[in-house]
């Protein structure tokens, strides 16, 4: 058990040193030899453009997936791939070298001659291929795509779309459009006026409504452009790359030159094909390339100022790798979409992750528009402490545009007010077309997922209500514009629980006063549940934050009073004992298992009642040590959170083991690329939960006090900065076991400071 000293700056013999004199560089990170193949590539990207970047055989190789790119079945289409030859050819011997260039944010290939950097435009959806020779040399650039023909898709292919196994006969992949003249390429995907949104809303009886639907899918055009200076249009030609047969359209430099320069545009929009093109070529005429380059440059070096967690020794390995998987979130921080759970921008050629899976290299695992929010959470939790608000901006925006189509489904289905979010939701709020059941009993509720893992699985969308919450304190961000969506959210619970109360023929609140929460569930695993812990720790949480936001800002006495009765008819908390040790309950009863989630511990995380330095600390952690759900369950795989509640509940030796197996090396080329686990690869809920275990690690908060190292290990040397609540940055270094710097801004929250030691 560690105990913690109140310290002030003034007490500890802390060197004080201006912020800026703190500022770390994040190291390059470089291979000295090429890859076999895609699965062997490196991430690059910026803005909303993600690319996997390889050398394969002498060719430089690249996948380009941009967010928002759903294609009529939901799945994420990647925009193509481009190959690079040079003549002479790339040598890949002693002088070869590929670096991910991470304090700039972009890749450098080089044979000691000739060098590649390849980056993308922060501000402009634009990538950027820069050739420099000592020598001229001539460039062949290639753009490579695989979906020139209507593509029906196979059994295990349906599961990248939102139909998963329930796609109809017949589906297909649908067509690009390209077409190639003497300067450049451009190629098109447009979703037609039918698209899954369609049969979901048709499926699950919404088609009264509709037209009052928000429908991101209908006309969605998105592709780009490829061309450069001295390239000329030289032929298509095919091929086969990982089981995959694909076109290339070919270009070539007119003449040999010691600089050349490729660029990719790319446009997004729900618009007609005449429409897209107008978008395209003014984003062209944007285009100036050194000061693009250099405000790219900028703002990843200011992303890199933001935060950081550097470590020697030990832990030297675990914190690279949370800092390259944070370059990998930052490949998306001006996207109107949210960072994907399940492969994010680099997912890659499939059979590299499964040797039985041969489709193509659009694939993932659990569809493409398909957001499994207790998934995704894990990727935006850990952007409040690195300090990433732009970022995390997405995901609040996804809910922002939904929950009108959430509010709809409560209305249809049970008549009462409140945004009823599920599981396995999609990107218009709906549930996903699969999960939903496509065979359903007669009679059963339209509303309700006939689906043994998903039935009365309401809650997730709580996480991200408290999410906004704390970014106006961790930032002091304006969220006015989310208020409704969390108040939408916290009203359906008040409502459709006193709508199953009534319509079981019995009081809306029980004899307490409290409402009751059945049926429920503690996320996928606990079945039927009755007061489900997670969703009473959540609904306590959520509204306790909305009230102190609310008498803040003097908002609408009518919406404090509401919240404020809703908070006094929340139930209670449920233990239990286990072996002689009064232990945290998954809920009051529940009626099976169907999943591998210790629910009980979500009062530590994400709801954070219990902790270092809170009540009752030993109750949560006899839950996690004692539980047998919490031992049966326990993993560093995937998305399980084992790491996150050791750091929470001050086991310093159990969370660096769980740190150590969580961020350790993946099992690709590029360390950060973690994965299958429970999804696919490149696992970002894996990354995510790896960054929140080790950001709480060093840095908790507790009755208004800032606790350092909670659950660090006093051999591991770390220089850090993190930011948090009450708009704070703490930056600190720990050495040899003794705290030897730490800077608090503002610095009237120095007071503020805990260190946790074991003396």
């Amino acid at each position: 058990m560690k105990k913690s000293i109140l310290c002030t700056l003034a007490l500890v013999a802390l060197s004080l040193a201006p912020l800026s004199l703190n500022a770390q560089t994040p190291a390059d990170y470089t291979w000295d030899t090429p890859s076999k193949n895609a699965s062997e590539s490196m991430p690059c990207g910026g803005g909303s453009i993600g690319m996997n970047v390889w050398v394969e055989n002498g060719d430089i190789l690249f996948y380009v997936c941009r967010t928002g790119s759903f294609d009529e079945n939901n799945t994420i289409l990647k925009q193509g791939r481009f190959r690079i030859k040079l003549t002479p050819a790339l040598h890949t011997d002693k002088d070869f070298r590929q670096t991910l260039k991470v304090n700039d944010g972009y890749v450098s290939i080089t044979d000691g001659e000739k060098t590649v950097n390849i980056w993308v435009d922060v501000y402009k959806p634009v990538i950027h291929v820069d050739v420099d020779g000592r020598q001229n040399v001539k460039v062949e650039a290639r753009y490579e795509n695989w979906r020139t023909t209507d593509k029906p898709l196979g059994d295990r292919e349906r599961f990248q779309t939102s139909y998963k196994w329930s796609a109809p006969e017949g589906t297909v992949t649908h067509r690009d459009s390209i077409s190639a003249d003497r300067e450049s390429v451009t190629f098109v995907h447009h979703n037609g006026d039918y698209t899954i949104f369609d049969a979901t809303v048709a499926q699950q009886k919404m088609d009264a409504v509709k037209g009052q639907m928000y429908n991101p899918l209908k006309n969605l055009t998105f592709g780009g452009r490829m061309s450069g200076n001295n390239l000329f249009f030289s032929g298509k030609t095919t091929g086969t790359y990982a089981d995959t047969p694909y076109t290339a359209w070919t270009y070539i430099s007119g003449k040999a030159a010691k600089k050349h320069q490729l660029r990719i545009t790319l446009a997004t929009a729900q618009c007609d094909i005449a429409q897209w093109k107008t978008m395209l070529e003014r984003t062209e005429r944007l285009v100036n390339d050194n000061k693009d380059r250099t405000a790219s440059r900028r703002w990843w070096n200011q992303f890199w100022q933001r935060s950081w967690i550097e470590g020697s020794g030990e832990c030297e390995q675990l914190t690279r790798n949370y800092t390259l998987f944070r370059y990998m979130l930052g490949c998306n921080a001006m996207s109107d979409w949210p960072t994907k759970f399940n492969g994010g921008l680099m997912a890659f050629d499939p059979v590299y992750v499964d040797k039985n899976n041969h489709n193509t290299p659009d694939f993932r695992n659990w569809g493409g528009g398909v957001y499994t929010m207790q998934n995704q959470r894990l990727v935006y939790w850990p952007m409040l402490k690195s300090g990433d608000y732009d970022a995390i901006k997405s995901q609040f925006e996804f809910y922002k545009r939904i929950y009108k189509n959430a509010e709809l489904r409560s209305k249809v289905y049970w008549n009462h007010d409140g945004a009823a979010f599920t599981e396995q939701m999609e990107n218009y709020g709906l549930p996903n077309y699969d999960e939903y059941g496509s065979i359903r009993p007669d009679g059963y509720d339209p509303g309700m997922q006939y689906n043994a893992w998903l039935e009365y699985t309401w809650d997730t969308a709580l996480e991200f209500c408290q999410m906004i919450l704390e970014s106006e304190s961790y930032a002091n961000q304006n969220i006015s514009e989310y208020i409704p969506f969390i108040q939408s959210t916290l009203d359906f619970f008040n409502e459709h629980y006193r709508y199953l109360a009534r319509a079981r023929g019995i009081k809306e609140l029980d004899g307490s006063g409290k409402l009751i929460i059945y049926p429920g569930s503690g996320a996928e695993t606990f079945k039927m549940a009755y007061n489900s812990t997670s969703t009473v720790a959540g609904l306590k949480t959520v509204t306790s934050s909305l009230i102190s936001y609310l008498k803040k800002h003097n908002e609408d006495s009518l919406l404090l009073k509401k919240d404020t009765t809703l908070l006094k008819s929340i139930p209670d908390i449920s233990f239990r004992e286990v072996n002689g040790h009064q232990v945290l309950s998954p809920a009051v009863t529940w009626a099976r298992v169907n999943n591998t989630e210790p629910t009980e511990l979500y009062p530590v995380f994400p709801w954070r009642i219990y902790g270092v330095g809170k009540p009752d600390l030993k109750i949560a952690q006899d839950t996690y040590l004692y539980d047998p759900f919490a031992l049966e369950f326990r993993s560093h795989v995937g998305w399980k959170q084992d790491n996150i509640w050791a750091a929470d509940l001050g086991l310093t030796d159990e969370a660096a083991r769980l740190a150590k197996l969580k961020l350790s090396d993946g099992p690709y080329r590029f360390p950060a690329f973690w994965g299958p686990g429970f999804d696919w690869s490149p696992d970002h809920n894996w990354g995510g939960s790896g960054m929140i275990g080790m950001q709480d690690m060093l840095l908790q908060e507790a009755n208004g006090k800032m606790i350092l190292f909670p659950a660090w290990p006093k051999t591991w040397d770390v220089h850090f900065k993190l930011h948090a609540s009450d708009n704070t940055t703490v930056e600190a270094t720990l050495k040899d076991g003794k705290v030897v710097k730490i800077n608090v801004l503002p610095k009237s929250r120095a007071h503020d400071i805990v260190i946790s030691n074991d003396d």
